[in-house]
């Protein structure tokens, strides 16, 4: 069977949520699987700022590139539904969109479209308005619809797909997304962790937040809790605890000015540090240097970064909402994203509490490791096997 990949998410050469599963995803599927033919279809009138050599090693994987502006390929796809991704890459039986994207397929040919979140949907004020316009544009709602099979990260984002789209339920299969093995427990005298710390200036302390520095984030609530902590450290006499510096690592998003400017006005400033942009390989470092996880997002299809810190072993403070109660389980100490008071009292009992950071540490490196990518592309490869 030939089964089209769409691939233009990698093109930038980003690594968010969306690029960490499809890389993931489609590294251990065409490890797992050597009988079907695949064909990675990828339009970039530009040199992509991705390598795609990178799939050259699987023997059963094309690449079929096109030169077309993204803009009026975009135009074709969403007005005449033209052209057929499943044409483009010489007639595949199966198109598999790993993310939400412009396209179109013929009628001889099934789809199966992965959603990550409709958080766009829930909570359209934290989009740009040029984000609202492009959803509106690209209806969500329908590509769902005129699916053969929708894959949801979480349980979460399947109930959202039924409320709110009203998909049927057997159409949807949930399916978990993982981490790789390079998120686990490195040692303090490790040579990448000793480089990291001096790349990076790294305190010797610190509680640790990662994510792109927007209003969906809350990390507005996260500097607020560290404030409250710091004070609280103050008025007790803990020099233990006003010791803990916050470090917040994320590239700029939207409305990252209102983010920006309640960190000036901290009190504290002078012990936040901020590190806009990290490569890949160094985020393993920085958990593990860590001495708390602090992510209290207002809303997540699955929430990479928990997931992360608890393979590393740290202790995770994370938000009662969406998916994250059903990625962390029971591993994690959670709280309403609404009240920075919840946060900063999690912040303290943890750091206070050598007993209770011990054991959030085991029970999180315990959950992590029912997150396989190769189960993640096992179950995937079944849907598209299935069709």
């Amino acid at each position: 069977m030939k089964i089209a990949v769409d691939v233009r998410c990698l093109m930038d050469g980003r690594r968010t949520g969306v690029e960490e599963y499809t890389l993931g995803l489609l590294e251990n599927l065409f490890k797992l699987d050597n009988k079907n033919e695949y064909v990675l279809f990828l339009n970039s009138w530009k040199e992509p700022n991705f390598d795609f050599g990178f799939f050259s090693q699987f023997k059963n994987v094309k690449i079929k590139r096109f030169k077309i502006p993204n803009k009026i390929l975009n135009l074709f796809f969403w007005y005449l539904a033209w052209p057929k991704i499943d044409i483009l890459c010489g007639g595949a039986q199966v198109v598999f969109m790993p993310n939400i994207i412009f396209g179109s397929v013929s009628k001889a040919a099934k789809l199966v479209l992965t959603v990550h979140d409709l958080s766009f949907e829930r909570h359209s004020e934290y989009f740009s308005v040029k984000r609202r316009w492009w959803h509106m544009f690209i209806n969500t709602r329908t590509i769902c619809r005129a699916a053969d099979k929708v894959i949801a990260v979480s349980h979460s984002t399947k109930n959202d797909l039924i409320d709110l789209y009203n998909i049927k339920k057997e159409k949807i299969e949930t399916i978990y997304s993982s981490v790789n093995n390079d998120f686990r427990i490195i040692g303090r005298n490790d040579a990448g962790m000793i480089k990291a710390k001096e790349r990076y200036s790294l305190p010797y302390k610190f509680i640790l937040t990662l994510g792109t520095i927007e209003p969906r984030k809350n990390i507005i609530g996260t500097v607020r809790a560290y404030n409250a902590l710091q004070e609280y450290a103050a008025i007790r006499a803990r020099p233990d605890i006003l010791k803990y510096e916050l470090v917040i690592v994320g590239e700029s998003g939207w409305n990252a000015e209102a983010i920006f400017a309640e960190i000036k006005n901290s009190p504290f400033r002078n012990k936040i540090k901020i590190i806009h942009s990290i490569p890949n390989e160094d985020k393993p470092y920085l958990y593990n240097l860590a001495s708390l996880f602090a992510y209290p997002s207002f809303f997540e299809g699955f929430g990479f970064p928990p997931l992360e810190a608890m393979s590393c072993g740290v202790p995770v403070i994370t938000a009662n909402n969406s998916s994250l109660p059903e990625i962390v389980g029971g591993a994690a100490v959670m709280i309403d994203p609404d009240k920075p008071g919840e946060l900063f009292h999690a912040m303290w009992e943890i750091l206070t509490d050598d007993g209770l950071r011990e054991n959030l540490a085991q029970k999180g490196l315990e959950k992590s490791k029912q997150f396989n990518w190769m189960v993640t592309a096992r179950k995937t490869l079944r849907v598209l096997n299935a069709l």
